[in-house]
């Protein structure tokens, strides 16, 4: 008897046997999903096992040759530089700034910076740029402290720069999500070494925002437990505790969602998914001592923002000391390093632009919509979209004047096969910043209570617990809990050593060889999804009912005027918990000094200090550029750069030039525009007039100008022109000119 047919996807069965054919259909695909499902997943623990035994496991997806060890230092770490070996169909020129990504340690093992070749390194090399990456080994060298972890930094900073001495700028270096911090500190003591610096998803101001994350060191009473967990290993921090942090943050895709995936699209979910449960499960260790630093300073101390971090031989660890111009790319779907936690040090280092300007420091800030954490580094949209157009206009981002900024990345216009989008930076400020941070001063108060709680909590476990628990553990015991971590053992205990696995393995090729999928319009299959659909509703429901239950205790609990009050915080005290590091007389005295040295600068230069000058005045009316007008200047200028010998010098010193002249202008617009009658007042006549006409055509090369550029554009021509009776050693008298 043939079997009654199953029907077409528009329709619904209508009878009986027709129904008995859906399900039937359905429960064979059901059975050989289950199937194929197992044996992906035993793949997954065969590779797992494969990972560990390597010597330098990663996921990066480039050959590379190692160039320098950490382990060989004075103070030796467990990371290593690495040169990417660019394939046959990629052209590197030797003149362009080498790219050094540097990959976070927080969990995870390194690579994922180049885990696709739409990634970080391969936009990198895409540009035609050296590309340089900093990974590490699975376990720390001991007693290894973080601040060695800044000066191996430091050390493959300079040798990549040894490596390039024909290079046009210094090393442009990626920080991603923990390595952010790391980058940035190292940037702050050692500023001459660095050239541009993106952080991509990093977190540097750890009280802001909304993240649930940040209420995990308060409702867990501080870092005693980090303490107590790096003394139960032995002296080693397991990181996979840090990436179960990770997995609860989101419970519907931890527990049903990525299964599901899988499940659904065994077909063709298999590869996708083994690759990134490769870099997912490849655990990796942190130091005791280092990750309770980390804890204590950063999680729940939130000292970096403020610049209240020393270094043992006395340097004060100031973001406000990067000379290079910072570069924040984060995410509104990125819920591990949300955009207030990514830019809130902004805030919390700056009360206003002047602020901003008179440190000279450059801050680029880009967001995206809806891309989740891991997705900034490995989504291959991201890779060929916001990461490709940094790289490709890293030049012009160091040129960049003192001030704050946003990259937007726009389609370009007609599409073009070469380079469909078009990076333009416009102008923002603190304002702009703050209104997305959102600074909560009542908030801040509670989280110092919780970390003024965390110390005394610490200290009772150094003083009371400590001694004990380290008594009682052992290299033994620390293994044994490291392989029964919950996370570990989900790789573990299916693979090819399970006596089930070779059943499971023939018994998947036999259903690949008769593989019956299921249509999609079968009603049991869309049953089957909407019941999946509800299961994620019902966790998400879970998830958002369980942060709000975290958030309500933790403010309850910290909070409380008697809480505070153990903490050494008054109702009465109005002041910040955190003082800002601009309050210090020091700091004062170095804003006045500066403000000193601006003003004697404004009759200093010649014709060069006058048509930058003149130029950074017209544009600064569109309040905006793109990478055309770079690449405008950079074809006007590139043939003198390349007759100069040292490029890398004159490309400095062009750097500092327009860095120097943009403070002029925006310390005092007025007179320093005025200023430039006199600063080519021993000029030639015909110089003069040579270089109105040559600011005239870059202004129009650039784009037509808007009325106002126009106006400005007319005053800085005459201005250019020779006036009888004025003297270069005379100053502008305003009520005379």
């Amino acid at each position: 008897m043939t079997r009654p047919r199953t029907p077409p996807a528009s329709e619904t069965p209508a009878t009986p046997l027709q129904w008995t054919a859906a399900a039937t259909d359905y429960l064979i695909d059901a059975w050989q999903r289950s199937v194929l499902y197992a044996d992906i997943r035993r793949q997954r623990g065969n590779q797992y096992r494969a990972h560990l035994q390597e010597k330098v496991p990663n996921v990066l997806q480039f050959e590379a040759e190692l160039v320098m060890s950490g382990q060989d230092l004075p103070h030796p770490v467990n990371y290593g530089l690495v040169r990417i070996i660019p394939g046959d169909d990629v052209k590197i020129d030797p003149t362009k700034r080498p790219f050094i990504v540097v990959d976070p340690r927080a969990g995870h093992g390194p690579g994922i910076g180049g885990f696709k070749p739409d990634s970080e390194i391969g936009a990198a090399l895409k540009a035609g740029h050296p590309c340089y990456f900093v990974g590490f080994l699975p376990d720390p060298v001991p007693g290894q402290t973080v601040e060695d972890v800044m000066r191996a930094e430091a050390e493959f900073v300079r040798k990549v720069a040894q490596l390039h001495p024909d290079s046009l700028g210094k090393p442009a270096v990626i920080g991603n999500c923990q390595a952010g911090w790391q980058v940035l500190m190292t940037a702050a003591v050692w500023p001459e070494l660095f050239g541009p610096i993106i952080l991509a998803g990093a977190p540097l101001s750890y009280w802001a925002g909304k993240n649930p994350m940040r209420y995990a060191g308060g409702l867990l009473g501080g870092s005693w437990l980090t303490a107590m967990t790096s003394d139960l290993g032995a002296g080693r921090f397991d990181g996979a505790w840090l990436v179960q942090n990770f997995e609860n943050l989101d419970p519907a895709n931890t527990l049903w969602t990525k299964q599901y995936n899988l499940y659904a699209k065994v077909d063709t979910e298999g590869p996708r998914y083994l690759g990134f449960e490769k870099y997912w499960g490849g655990h990796v260790f942190l130091d005791g001592g280092e990750m309770q630093y980390i804890v204590d300073n950063l999680f729940i101390g939130n000292k970096l923002a403020t610049a209240e971090l020393v270094t043992s031989d006395g340097v004060r660890i100031d973001l406000r000391n990067v000379r290079s111009p910072i570069v924040v790319f984060c995410s509104y779907g990125d819920n591990i390093t949300p955009p207030p936690q990514a830019l809130g040090w902004i805030t919390d280092l700056y009360r206003n632009d002047a602020d901003v300007a008179g440190h000279d420091q450059t801050i680029v800030f880009a967001t995206h919509d809806s891309i989740g954490h891991l997705g900034i580094f490995v989504s291959g949209s991201v890779g060929r979209r916001e990461h490709r157009e940094f790289a490709a206009n890293i030049d012009l981002i160091d040129l960049l004047p003192a001030g704050i900024y946003r990259a937007e990345v726009e389609d370009r216009e007609g599409n073009p096969a070469d380079d469909p989008y078009l990076l333009k930076i416009r102008r923002s400020g603190v304002d702009e910043i703050r209104a997305i941070v959102q600074p909560d001063p009542a908030s801040e108060r509670r989280f110092a209570a919780a970390a003024r709680v965390s110390e005394i909590n610490l200290a009772l476990y150094r003083n009371f617990a400590q001694p004990w628990v380290r008594a009682l553990s052992t290299p033994l015991s620390a293994r044994w809990l490291q392989a029964l971590h919950p996370l570990r053992i989900g790789y573990e205990w299916w693979s090819d050593l399970h006596p089930l696995a070779p059943a499971v393995a023939d018994l998947a090729e036999q259903v690949r060889a008769q593989r019956q999928a299921v249509d999609e319009e079968n009603p049991f299959w869309q049953l089957q999804q909407r019941a999946a659909t509800a299961i994620e509703y019902m966790l998400d429901r879970y998830r958002d009912h369980r942060d709000a239950i975290y958030a309500l205790t933790f403010d309850t609990l910290y909070g409380s005027p008697a809480l505070q009050a153990l903490a050494g915080q008054s109702i009465h005290d109005q002041n910040p918990p955190r003082q800002h590091p601009g309050d210090t007389p020091e700091h004062r005295a170095y804003i006045a000094s500066e403000q000193a040295r601006l003003q004697a600068e404004l009759v200093q230069g010649g014709l060069a200090e006058a048509l930058v000058r003149g130029l950074i005045h017209v544009l600064e009316a569109r309040g905006e550029t793109d990478e055309r007008i770079f690449h405008c200047t950079w074809q006007l200028a590139r043939p003198h750069l390349e007759q100069a010998g040292n490029a890398g010098a004159i490309m400095a010193a062009f750097r500092a030039l327009i860095r120097r002249q943009a403070r002029l202008v925006q310390h005092a617009p007025d007179a320093a525009i005025a200023a430039i009658a006199q600063l080519v007042v021993d000029i030639p006549e015909q110089t003069r007039q040579d270089a109105a006409e040559f600011l005239d055509t870059l202004v129009r090369q650039t784009g037509a100008p808007s009325p106002q550029e126009a106006r400005r554009l007319k005053h800085v021509l005459a201005l250019l022109q020779p006036t009888p009776g004025r003297s270069r050693g005379r100053r502008p008298n305003k009520a005379r000119d």
